[in-house]
C-alpha cells in the first residue's frame, strides 16, 4: 500500500501518533527532500530507509515504487512540510497506483492553505486553492483576470522575494478587497497582516518580507458583480447583444431568453426590438 502522510509545515508537535507509527512500519519512505525529511525521522527516532521522490527523477523513480509496491511493499511518501500532492509530483504516483491497482490511503495532517484560511477571518465556507502564481505569463494573466469576478475566497502562496510585486498585481485585479498574508505557519515567528491588498502591499513595502507566505483574499461581493454585469449588459443595445451571442453559437431562441433573463425584460420585448 502507498501511504500519503502529512507532516508538520512548521511545528514538530503537529505531528500526529498515526503518522510516526507509519513512517515507522513503512518499508520505504519517498521524500520530495530526503536531507529535509532525515530531520523529522532523527525527531521521532525513526530509522525506516528514505528515497527521493521529487520534479526531477519522478518518472523514473515512480516507477520503480510502483514496482517495489507490486512486490507486496508499503511506501509512505511525504513532502517536505504538509500534505503531499499539493503543488508537488505526490499527485502523479497517487494516479499511477491507482492505474496499477494498487491500494492507497492518506493519512492526514497539517495543510498550510487550510490553516491560513482559517487564521485568515475571511469567508472559509467556499474558497480556492491557486497555489504560486504561474511563470507563464499567459497562464499567469488567467488566473489573475479570474481573480476579478471570483466570488470565494482565494488562497495563494508566495515566496518572499516575490510577495511584493505579487500583491502588487492581486491589487490591480483585485481591487481593495480584504486580504490577510501570513507567514511563517505554526513557527514561533508567526505572524498574519490583515487589511485591503493596498494596505498589506504597503506594510511589506516597509517592512523585508521573510518566511514563507499564504495569501488569503475575500471572494468579489455577488451584488457588486451583478451590478458591474448589468451596467455592462444595458450599455450596448438589444440587437447588438443578440448578434454578439449569435456570433457565438447561440441559436436565435436561446440567444433572446438570456437577453431578456440579463436584463429583466420580457422576451416578447426582446423579439420586437430585434425583428423592428
Amino acid at each position: 500500500m502507498l501511504y500519503i502522510c502529512g507532516t508538520p509545515i512548521g511545528n514538530m508537535e503537529d505531528m500526529t501518533l498515526r503518522a510516526i507509527r507509519i513512517l515507522g512500519e513503512a518499508d520505504l519512505i519517498a521524500a520530495e527532500d530526503t536531507r529535509q525529511s532525515l530531520k523529522l525521522l532523527n525527531h521521532f527516532n525513526i530509522k525506516t530507509p528514505l528515497t527521493s521522490y521529487h520534479e526531477h527523477n519522478k518518472d523514473t523513480k515512480g516507477a520503480r515504487l510502483i514496482d517495489m509496491l507490486k512486490e507486496g511493499k508499503n511506501i509512505a511518501l511525504v513532502t517536505d512540510a504538509g500534505m503531499p500532492c499539493i503543488s508537488d509530483p505526490g499527485a502523479e504516483l497517487v494516479r499511477e497506483c491507482c492505474e496499477n491497482g494498487i491500494d492507497v490511503t492518506v493519512v492526514p495532517g497539517p495543510t498550510a492553505a487550510v490553516t491560513a484560511l482559517v487564521l485568515s477571518a475571511l469567508n472559509a465556507r467556499s474558497y480556492i486553492f491557486e497555489g504560486f502564481l504561474p511563470k507563464n505569463k499567459k497562464q499567469r494573466a488567467e488566473v489573475l483576470k479570474r481573480l476579478e469576478n471570483e466570488p470565494r475566497t482565494t488562497i495563494f502562496y508566495e515566496a518572499p522575494h516575490h510577495l511584493v510585486s505579487t500583491l502588487t498585481e492581486l491589487e490591480k485585479y483585485a481591487g481593495e478587497r480584504n486580504t490577510a498574508v501570513l507567514r511563517e505557519l505554526t513557527k514561533r515567528h508567526e505572524a498574519v497582516t490583515r487589511g485591503s491588498l493596498a494596505e498589506v502591499r504597503e506594510y511589506f513595502e516597509q517592512n523585508e518580507p521573510k518566511g514563507e507566505f499564504v495569501i488569503v483574499i475575500e471572494g468579489a461581493d455577488p451584488e457588486t458583480l451583478k451590478a458591474e454585469k448589468l451596467a455592462q449588459t444595458e450599455s450596448i443595445s438589444i440587437t447588438e447583444s443578440f448578434n454578439m451571442l449569435i456570433e457565438s453559437g447561440l441559436d436565435e431562441k436561446s440567444a433572446m431568453k438570456q437577453i431578456a433573463k440579463e436584463r429583466g425584460i420580457g422576451k416578447r420585448e426582446v423579439y420586437k426590438e430585434i425583428k423592428g
